[in-house]
């Protein structure tokens, strides 16, 4: 972040506040909470406790299917070829990068949900590691040894409001999700204060960002993957299995358990009948 920028956080902050309190963050709360609460409450056919709630199973197949396609044609080479072209301290900090801009988002999520440390800490990180660590390309907040990041989304904020996750989707290139998360997904593209405070282009810095870090971790982590994506017998059923348990285990619904029974919703009922709210 330039030291302009810096300079002038107060004030805009202030700003952001003052659009936070406003009709068009509200509209878009309002809107998100009735598309999670009107999906998650449809009726649907009944469930076998114990499985993943997957009504649209055949659909989803589809999109899993365009999404390997597009993964093989095009995301792997590319992750490659970054991976390669790009050295590791650059590529690391540019995900530190891409992290810090994330936390503003993360704040509002925190003071959403009631987590005034989450908020404070994940401030806290964002201002010395926008100033000290010249925009976050360092990470002198661990240096200093302050808490993680929370990495709180608006998806995680549905689940504490007591909205349930709903069915399993796959959403095209983004991949794996829920009804609950992708609500949580077109809400986390309103509440991150930078998008209001910064000009163009420096508004697109976050996005352009965190593509490159997305390329990197699919570099890195290539074998792993591939492994779940083309040398796995149902790349579909072993996709949705990792990313519902680490889901869970992210918003801390099952302790020692989460990897023990990763479709088991924290509302108790909700596989008997999902939709019964």
């Amino acid at each position: 972040m330039c030291r302009a920028s810096v300079c002038n956080l107060g004030s805009s902050l202030f700003a952001y506040r003052k659009f936070v309190n406003g009709r068009c963050l509200r509209t878009v709360l309002a809107i998100a909470g009735l598309a999670a609460a009107g999906a998650c409450t449809t009726p649907g056919p009944a469930h076998p406790p114990g499985q993943p709630f997957d009504p649209y199973e055949a659909g989803n197949r589809e999109v899993h299917q365009f999404n390997r396609s597009l993964d093989r044609a095009l995301v792997r080479p590319a992750g490659q070829g970054y991976s390669s072209a790009v050295p590791d301290d650059i590529e690391t900090a540019i995900s530190r990068f891409a992290a810090n801009l994330s936390l503003p988002g993360a704040v509002v999520n925190n003071m959403l949900q009631g987590n005034g440390r989450g908020a404070s800490t994940d401030a806290y990180r964002f201002l010395i590691n926008s100033t000290v660590g010249l925009g976050g390309f360092f990470d002198p907040a661990t240096e200093l040894g302050m808490p993680e990041a929370t990495d709180a989304d608006f998806g995680e904020t549905l689940y504490v409001w007591g909205v349930p996750q709903g069915a399993y989707q796959e959403l095209p290139v983004l991949g794996p999700s829920t009804e609950r998360a992708t609500a949580g997904k077109v809400v986390d593209l309103f509440t991150n204060p930078l998008g209001y405070i910064l000009d163009t282009p420096e508004s697109y810095y976050g996005t352009a960002a965190s593509v490159a870090a997305g390329l990197g971790q699919r570099g890195r982590y290539g074998e792993t993957i591939d492994s779940v994506l083309y040398e796995s017998a149902d790349s579909y059923a072993q996709a949705r299995s990792l990313y519902l348990q680490n889901r869970r285990f992210e918003l801390g619904t099952g302790g020692g358990d989460a990897y023990v029974d990763p479709y088991d919703d924290p509302y108790a009922e909700a596989y008997e009948d999902p939709y019964d709210e």
